[in-house]
C-alpha cells in the first residue's frame, strides 16, 4: 500500500487522532507504529563518529552525543557550530526565532496571538536588525558563518527535516545573522522584561489601606544573604535612595546557583566553580552543550540555542557560571493621556503626541490580526502585556535597557578566549543586557565577581510605577563599570550568588534591584563552611542537595501553631512534619506535605488582603511574609498583628486539610505522591 507520508503527517499535526488517521489511510495500529517509527528514525541525523563538513570543519561526537567542533579558522569553526547545532535542534531553532520575531501564530495558530503581541510591542526584530548592522566585522563574520552552517544543514535534509516541520505543515526559511540576534534580544527580555514585579507592588500599593501594610506585604526572605558583603566597597553616596529590596517573586521555584572556593580550601590547590541556571522547563531544553577547539578558541560549555558563543562553562585557563542578577533594567511609566486629544501624552507640562505603528500577524486558520503600537518618549504602551489583572491601571508605557544599543555576542566570544580572571573581568566591561551575576576562577588561582550589564541611576528607587511626566523619574546616566558590585580574590575564599541581593543597603549606588529569597544563597553559603577543604565530590554534593531552608526556618512555628489547635485527625500530619528533615527527595512524604501546606498558605495570605481577582497572582508574591507569619511571634505592621491566634490557627488547620490538598501518605513514609490540586481561596469555600 502507498502511503503519503506527508498528508497524513499533516492529519496528525491538524489533531486528527490516530485512530482517524489510521481509518482514513486504511492502516491497522501496528502498521501506524511501524510508520510512525521509521518517520521518526529517518529524519534523526546521526550522533556517532565524525563528519567534516564543506567548510573545513570537523564534528566529533561523544557518547552523549555533544558535538566536538574542530577547524583551524574562525570561519570554519563557527559554521561547524551552526551545523551541528541544526542537528541537533533545528525545529527548536525556528520556534525560538519565530518566538522573538513575532511568528509563531503562523504555525501555531491563535494560542500564541499573545507572545507574538509582545516581541512586536517590543519590536525586537527591529532591534535585532539594528545591532547587526552596528556589528564589528569580526562577530559579523562569525555569526554569518554559524548562519551557513544551519543553512548547509537544512540544505542537506531535502525533504527530511524534523517532523515537526511536516506536522504543521511548512518549511523553514533560510537562515540569517539578523535571526539569532532576536533570539538573543527575545533573552534579554525574558530574563529582564519580568512585569508582574513591577506590577505586584503597585496593586498592592492601590490596594492596601496604609503603608505599614503594604511594607508588611513586600517582606523578603534572608534579606541579609548578599553576594557583596559590607566592607568590600566605598562608602555610599548621601544623595542616593535605596539599592533595592529582596521580595518574594512570583516566579520563586526557577532560580540559578553559582560559586567559586579558592585553592586555599581545595584539596588540589587550585579553584574549583560550579555552575547550575535554571530556566522554566521545556519539552526541549534551550541550552546547548558544545565544545568549540581552533582558531584561538579551546572551549567547552553551554550555550543558548540559537546563538554562537558559551554562556557557561570553560577553557585551558578560566571557568565561569552565571546567574540572573535581577537588578532592574526596565520601568514602568503610568503615563497622563490627554482626554481632549486622543495619543497626546504629558511630559513636563506639556503634551506630546506618540508614534504610532502597526503590525500585521499572520494567524494559521484565521484572518491576520492587527495591533497598533503607540510609544511615547518613555517607551512603547504596554497595556496588552502586563497582567490581566492590572489592565485597569493604563495607560502604562515600558522603559527597558534592552532598546539600548547593545552587543553581548560580542562579549560573550571575547569571554570564551579569556586567559586570566583580569581578562574574563574586561570581556564583560561592554556587556549591557541582561545583568549576570558571573563568578570566574583562572589558573593562576585568582576567584572573582562581576556584576554584569548597565545600570541606570535613579533619583528615587520606589516599588510599583513611576510617574511618566515627571522629568525627575527618567534616567539620565548609568553606573559605571568600575563601581558595579564586584568581588576579587576574597579572604574568606569564596563566593557565591544565586539570585540573591547583590549588595548590602549601603552600597554607593542604586541597584534597584528586587531579588529573590536569600534562603538558596544562605544553604550554598553553609555547605561551603561546613567543609574545611572543598572536592570536586564535595562540589558536587551540593550540587545534588535538595535541603529546603524555608521548611527548615518554618517547620518549628508551624508544628507549634498545630499542635497548639484543637482540630481533630492532624496526628498524622504533625508527626511526619516532626520527623521530616527538610530534604526535597523525590519519595518525601514530608516534602509533598509541606509543599502542598505552604502553597495553600500563601493563598490564605494573600487573600486576606486582596480581593478574590488578584489573589493569584499575589499569592505566589507573598511567600516573603507568610514565612514571617510562621517564624516570628509578631509581626510588627502585619495585617495579622493585631488578628487573634486562634484565626491564625484556622488558617493553618484549612491548608493543611484543605480538600486542595491531596497527598497519598504512604505509612511506610515510601512514595509520596504530589497530586495536581485546584485552587480556590478562603471566601469561595
Amino acid at each position: 500500500m502507498k502511503i503519503n507520508d506527508k498528508s497524513l503527517l499533516k492529519k496528525l499535526g491538524a489533531g486528527d487522532s490516530i485512530e482517524e488517521v489510521c481509518s482514513a489511510a486504511g492502516l491497522s495500529n501496528e502498521q501506524f507504529e511501524k510508520w510512525w517509527s521509521t518517520q521518526l528514525a529517518s529524519r534523526v541525523p546521526s550522533s556517532q563518529g565524525s563528519r567534516t563538513s564543506s567548510a573545513n570543519a570537523e564534528i566529533l561526537r561523544n557518547k552523549w552525543g555533544i558535538p566536538h567542533i574542530y577547524a583551524e579558522r574562525d570561519e570554519d569553526l563557527f559554521f561547524g557550530y551552526g551545523y551541528a547545532m541544526a542537528q541537533d535542534r533545528l525545529w527548536q531553532l525556528d520556534y525560538l526565532r519565530r518566538k522573538a520575531m513575532g511568528q509563531l501564530s503562523e504555525v501555531l495558530g491563535p494560542s500564541s496571538l499573545e507572545t507574538d503581541t509582545i516581541s512586536h510591542t517590543l519590536g525586537l526584530t527591529q532591534l535585532a536588525e539594528a545591532e547587526v548592522r552596528r556589528m564589528s566585522v569580526r562577530t559579523r563574520t562569525r555569526l554569518d558563518a554559524f548562519s551557513s552552517g544551519i543553512n548547509e544543514f537544512m540544505i542537506e535534509s531535502g525533504d527530511l527535516l524534523p517532523i515537526e516541520f511536516d506536522l504543521l505543515d511548512y518549511s523553514p526559511e533560510s537562515w540569517t545573522s539578523r535571526d539569532s540576534v532576536a533570539i538573543w534580544a527575545e533573552l534579554r527580555w525574558y530574563l529582564t522584561g519580568r512585569l508582574p514585579i513591577i506590577v505586584i507592588p503597585e496593586l498592592a500599593k492601590q490596594t492596601l489601606d496604609n503603608d505599614e501594610l503594604y511594607k508588611a506585604f513586600l517582606t523578603g526572605e534572608a534579606e541579609n544573604e548578599s553576594i557583596v558583603a559590607k566592607g568590600m566597597y566605598p562608602a555610599r553616596r548621601s544623595n542616593i535612595g535605596s539599592v533595592g529590596q529582596t521580595v518574594s517573586d512570583s516566579s520563586e521555584g526557577q532560580g540559578s546557583n553559582n560559586w567559586t572556593i579558592a585553592g586555599q580550601l581545595t584539596a588540589s590547590g587550585l579553584p574549583l566553580v560550579a555552575s547550575d541556571p535554571h530556566i522554566a522547563f521545556g519539552s526541549i531544553s534551550c541550552w546547548y552543550e558544545a565544545h568549540l577547539s581552533g582558531a584561538g578558541f579551546n572551549v567547552a560549555g553551554t550555550g543558548y540555542a540559537g546563538v554562537p558563543g558559551l554562556l557557561f562553562g570553560r577553557n585551558e585557563k578560566v571557568a565561569w557560571g552565571l546567574t540572573n542578577n535581577i537588578c532592574a533594567q526596565r520601568d514602568l511609566y503610568k503615563e497622563k493621556e490627554n482626554p481632549e486629544k486622543p495619543g497626546y501624552y504629558l511630559y513636563d507640562g506639556q503634551w506630546e503626541q506618540a508614534v504610532k505603528t502597526t503590525a500585521t500577524i499572520t494567524v494559521k486558520g484565521q484572518s491576520p490580526v492587527t495591533r497598533t503600537i503607540r510609544r511615547t518618549r518613555n517607551g512603547p504602551i504596554v497595556d496588552e502585556i502586563i497582567p490581566e489583572a492590572a489592565s485597569h491601571t493604563g495607560p502604562v508605557s515600558l522603559r527597558w535597557m534592552g532598546e539600548d544599543p547593545c552587543d553581548e555576542i560580542s562579549s560573550m566570544l571575547d569571554m570564551n578566549r579569556a586567559n586570566t580572571a583580569n581578562e574574563f573581568r574586561k570581556a564583560l566591561r561592554p556587556w549591557i543586557v541582561p545583568t549576570f551575576s558571573f563568578v570566574f576562577a583562572d589558573f593562576e588561582g585568582h576567584i572573582g565577581y562581576q556584576a554584569s550589564g548597565r545600570l541606570p541611576i535613579k533619583k528615587d528607587w520606589d516599588r510599583g510605577y513611576r510617574p511618566g511626566w515627571d522629568p525627575e523619574h527618567q534616567w539620565n546616566e548609568t553606573i559605571r563599570f568600575e563601581e558595579m558590585p564586584s568581588i576579587t580574590d576574597p579572604p574568606n575564599g569564596w563566593i557565591r550568588s544565586a539570585n540573591n541581593r547583590t549588595a548590602p543597603e549601603d552600597f554607593p549606588y542604586p541597584l534597584s534591584g528586587v531579588w529573590s529569597s536569600g534562603y538558596r544563597a544562605q544553604r550554598i553559603r553553609e555547605m561551603i563552611e561546613s567543609e574545611a577543604t572543598h572536592t570536586r565530590k564535595t562540589v558536587n554534593e551540593m550540587q545534588m542537595d535538595v535541603v529546603a531552608q524555608r521548611a527548615v526556618d518554618t517547620i518549628p512555628g508551624l508544628l507549634q501553631l498545630l499542635t497548639g489547635t484543637n482540630a481533630n485527625n492532624l496526628d498524622e500530619e504533625i508527626n511526619i512534619l516532626k520527623n521530616w528533615d527538610g530534604r526535597m527527595s523525590t519519595d518525601s512524604v514530608g516534602a509533598s506535605l509541606f509543599e502542598v501546606f505552604f502553597a495553600n498558605w500563601t493563598e490564605e495570605v494573600a487573600a486576606a488582603r486582596f480581593p478574590a481577582n488578584l489573589v493569584p497572582l499575589m499569592a505566589g508574591a507573598s511567600s516573603g511574609l507568610s514565612t514571617e507569619l510562621l517564624t516570628k511571634d509578631t509581626i510588627i505592621g502585619s495585617p495579622l498583628a493585631n488578628e487573634p491566634k486562634q484565626l491564625v490557627e484556622q488558617w493553618i488547620k484549612r491548608s493543611i486539610i484543605s480538600p486542595k490538598m491531596q497527598v497519598k501518605i504512604n505509612p511506610s513514609g515510601i512514595g509520596a505522591r504530589y497530586i495536581k490540586y485546584t485552587s480556590t481561596i478562603p471566601s469561595q469555600r
